[in-house]
């Protein structure tokens, strides 16, 4: 357990100090380290939970005689380790598991809140505050979460107690800071409880290594369909239940637009920040020193100015600090990442406090297995290793869960199905929306048969033969309209810039100028639930589930006859995105009352850009240019960017990515458009008024309205 609390607090707890303390409150403390190191076989998630209560612990034990103060809550955390150490708790350990991290997450903040306390305590006296009321306030709602758990546990149910309790907050402004939005952990995407248990304890153990020599970082690779973001989502999960999540970045191919791999390390700086109080006076200092720091898209930089040099200057982030990078292989071509595989090779990576971990996940492609597989703080594992009795009993188990209960499903058909499987957990995802799917006139059993017909092989030759599946059956005896309008639909969907929802694909396609009939995406979409997210709900954006269906689809030795090419498509979002604008841009389209109040002063700004600001004009006023820029000249074409930048609508084009926070897009933009009607006799007005456009946004930019939220000042004195 020493090595433990080195690991986690920084702490060396001798047997003597121990002695000089109260045994009052400290007993049922040492008595529970003690009994946790005699458990064994339990899940690893409980595992995890019992070792960030002992390391708590120590710190606890070496804190007890700050002040009265903090009486109260210690007197509250000896009752809680009384309930730890009571028969049957001890004996629930596994089934109460995610309640028991709660509660270790609940000791470890108050463990960080006395070990901060002195620090604290002079803050607020610097600050004339009373340093009393506020500690009695942040003990009283420790208090509070731990009652609550504690009677959770004994109740023998799982409720969703919201836990964020805020031991000390300072008015450090990080707003306007650098952060990618949707980028986070998503709880729904965690591996099904049961299963990967040697791989994910295999990552725990390496997570809680309290060798200072452990590597700082881990990349698990494998191919397509093996789950990697599954376990990345767990690990990230179990790391928040139990305080040491740090940051969860996930890339994606279709947000490969927004540039997430400039935006990874700001992101992660500002969750570092939200966690740790020291860490987040650290970084302010740092912004308010340099405030382009806020903005720069240079991740060198970024790792220097916003982790590196914060980490040192507040002395490091107390505990366990897990950073998880999803799907790394999807921010783009090699040279999006060049930079992040930089720093993550780096000497100062290796150095981290051995506190640290950063878990990366990808495809093993070229230029990430040079880099990583040959670095000596890197531990690399392969999904493609594990052994196959563990995959197809996990992917048994999962199988098991979703055909439960469907007539003409039995063990052997499971059987069958999670060895046919290979290894590939979207394979066998797939055939269960293959087998459960309802068709006219044909049973669940002969789906199956349908199913076990398809030709078996390795990687993304299986992947690829469920695909055909499913899209041959849906269009088996619909005829070629139909394959023809899952072409043109899926051309759309694949090839925006930014995932849009299934009304704002048809905002869009009423526009297109090659359009044939008058139908809605979703007489195509709508069959497809079990290969696009969002056909559902109608709301959330269309998106492929996997990134394998993007590679199918778009490889025509792959896809046969559902090739889905690019023809057109460039030209046909080009002009939906200008007569969208042509039609939405209006004079204060989220009709603000004054024109002399700064963005952030508008306190309902956000809730009145997302009801007046619709999904498919968002995206037109930002990714227009560069469609035009993927097309080859056209007279047509042009006369539809005359009809935005030969009048006012320009201004109200710039006022929308002003109140989205993106108006330095616009000058690019301009200069895109510039470039694209260089040249071209009787457009040159056009080109002209780009370039007008150009220094209008750089002199307003600079001007005394750069700060309003709209543009009704620089309209008054055009």
């Amino acid at each position: 357990m020493q090595h433990v609390v080195k690991f986690v607090g920084g702490i060396d707890t001798t047997v003597s100090q121990i002695d000089t303390i109260s045994s009052t409150y400290l007993r049922p403390l040492k008595t529970f380290n003690s009994v946790v190191g005699t458990i064994a076989n339990i899940h690893p998630y409980a595992q995890i939970a019992l070792g960030l209560l002992t390391s708590a612990t120590q710190l606890v034990i070496t804190q007890a005689n700050l002040d009265s103060s903090v009486s109260s809550l210690l007197a509250k955390v000896q009752n809680v380790y009384e309930f730890l150490l009571e028969k049957d708790t001890l004996s629930n350990l596994c089934t109460m598991k995610d309640t028991l991290a709660r509660i270790a997450q609940v000791i470890n903040n108050y463990a960080q809140f006395i070990k901060n306390y002195s620090e604290t305590k002079n803050f607020w006296k610097r600050l004339g505050e009373n340093v009393g009321t506020e500690t009695q306030t942040t003990i009283n709602a420790y208090n509070k979460e731990l009652d609550e758990l504690m009677q959770q546990y004994r109740d023998r149910a799982v409720r969703d107690i919201y836990i964020n309790i805020d031991h000390v907050r300072e008015h450090l402004n990080l707003d306007g800071m650098a952060r990618a939005d949707g980028a986070g952990l998503k709880p729904t995407k965690k591996c099904l409880d049961g299963t990967r248990t040697e791989i994910l304890k295999e990552i725990f153990d390496w997570v809680r290594d309290p060798d200072i020599n452990t590597p700082r970082i881990l990349w698990l690779h494998g191919q397509a369909g093996r789950g990697k973001s599954a376990i990345a989502h767990t690990i990230a999960l179990w790391s928040k239940n139990m305080g040491g999540l740090g940051s969860c970045f996930c890339f994606a191919r279709d947000r490969q637009t927004e540039r997430r791999e400039e935006k990874m390390l700001s992101t992660i700086a500002r969750d570092l920040a939200d966690r740790d109080l020291p860490f987040r006076r650290a970084l302010a200092k740092a912004i308010e020193k340099d405030n382009s720091l806020k903005t720069t898209g240079d991740v060198m930089h970024q790792w220097e100015k916003l982790l590196l040099e914060p980490l040192k200057v507040s002395g490091g982030v107390f505990g366990t600090v897990v950073l998880v990078i999803d799907a790394l292989d999807e921010s783009g071509g090699n040279s999006s990442r060049k930079h992040i595989l930089k720093v993550l090779t780096s000497s100062e990576a290796a150095s981290l406090p051995c506190n640290f971990r950063i878990f990366v996940t990808s495809r093993p492609l070229s230029d990430i297995t040079l880099a990583l597989g040959r670095t000596q703080h890197v531990k690399a594992v392969s999904l493609d290793n594990v052994p196959a009795i563990y995959t197809e009993r996990d992917i048994h188990l999962y199988v098991s869960s979703e055909l439960k209960g469907h007539e003409g499903i039995g063990e052997a058909e499971i059987n069958q199905i999670a060895h046919r499987a290979d290894g590939l957990f979207e394979w066998a995802r797939l055939a269960c929306e293959f087998v459960t799917l309802r068709t006219l006139g044909q049973t669940t059993a002969e789906r199956f048969a349908d199913l076990m017909a398809q030709s078996s092989g390795e990687g993304a030759k299986l992947l690829d033969s469920m695909y055909r599946a499913i899209l041959d059956n849906l269009m088996d005896k619909v005829g070629p309209t139909a394959l023809t309008r899952f072409h043109s639909v899926m051309r759309q969907v694949l090839f925006t810039l930014e995932p849009l929802p299934m009304d704002g694909l048809n905002s869009m396609r009423r526009y297109f100028s090659h359009q044939r009939g008058n139908y809605k995406v979703a007489i195509v979409l709508d069959f497809l639930g079990a290969l696009l997210s969002g056909v559902t709900e109608g709301t959330d954006p269309v998106r492929p589930l996997h990134s394998s269906f993007y590679d199918f689809l778009t490889d025509q030795s792959r896809s046969g006859a559902y090739f889905v090419n690019q023809s057109d498509i460039q030209a046909d979002l080009a002009v939906a995105s200008l007569d969208v604008l042509r039609d939405g841009l209006c004079f204060n389209i989220c009709g603000l009352e004054s024109s002399h109040l700064l963005n952030s002063e508008v306190p309902d700004l956000a809730k009145r850009v997302k009801a007046r600001i619709p999904p498919h004009l968002s995206y037109s006023c930002r990714f227009w240019a560069k469609h035009l820029q993927s097309t080859k000249f056209d007279t047509a074409l042009a006369m539809h960017v005359r009809d935005i930048l030969g009048n006012e609508k320009i201004l109200f084009w710039f006022e929308i990515l002003s109140l989205q926070g993106v108006l330095g897009s616009a000058a690019p933009a301009l200069v895109t458009t510039g470039i694209w009607l260089q040249g071209k006799e009787g457009y040159e007005d056009i080109a002209a008024l780009a370039k007008d456009g150009v220094k209008f946004i750089h002199n307003f930019s600079n001007g005394p309205a750069a700060s309003t939220p709209h543009f009704f000042l620089a309209l008054s004195k055009l």
